[in-house]
């Protein structure tokens, strides 16, 4: 399948994916639900260095660090403080709508999870 490009609203921020996702993941933690985010998984090696610039935030054991547009504020995406960790998260919302919709959501219980 060929590359699919997610994006924020204002465009200043894009991420080129290798590949359209076939599953999606609904996660019900506290920072996700507040998101609304959809998260899209992949290796950090299949999604191309994003454009534009990102405000970070680092929650909790600080483990991850969740990207948003400077501009705009859309939450773009998420990536592992240690880069030997082999998988990122993409704002899955940020896809054009029709590769979205052919995307099975799954559902993930974060909100059982202690950070």
């Amino acid at each position: 399948m060929a590359a699919v490009e997610a994006s924020c609203v204002c465009g200043a921020v894009r991420l080129q994916v290798a590949s359209a996702p076939a599953v999606v993941t609904e996660c019900n933690c506290e920072l996700c639900r507040r998101y609304g985010a959809l998260w899209a998984y992949y290796s950090p090696k299949d999604v191309e260095k994003p454009t534009g610039v990102t405000d970070r935030f680092l929650r909790g054991r600080k483990r991850l660090e969740f990207h948003r547009c400077k501009t705009c504020g859309c939450v773009t995406h998420w990536m592992a403080i240690d880069k030997e960790y082999n998988r990122m998260g993409v704002n899955a919302r940020l896809l054009p709508p029709e590769v979205l919709a052919r995307a099975r959501v799954e559902l993930c219980d974060g909100a059982s999870w202690r950070d």
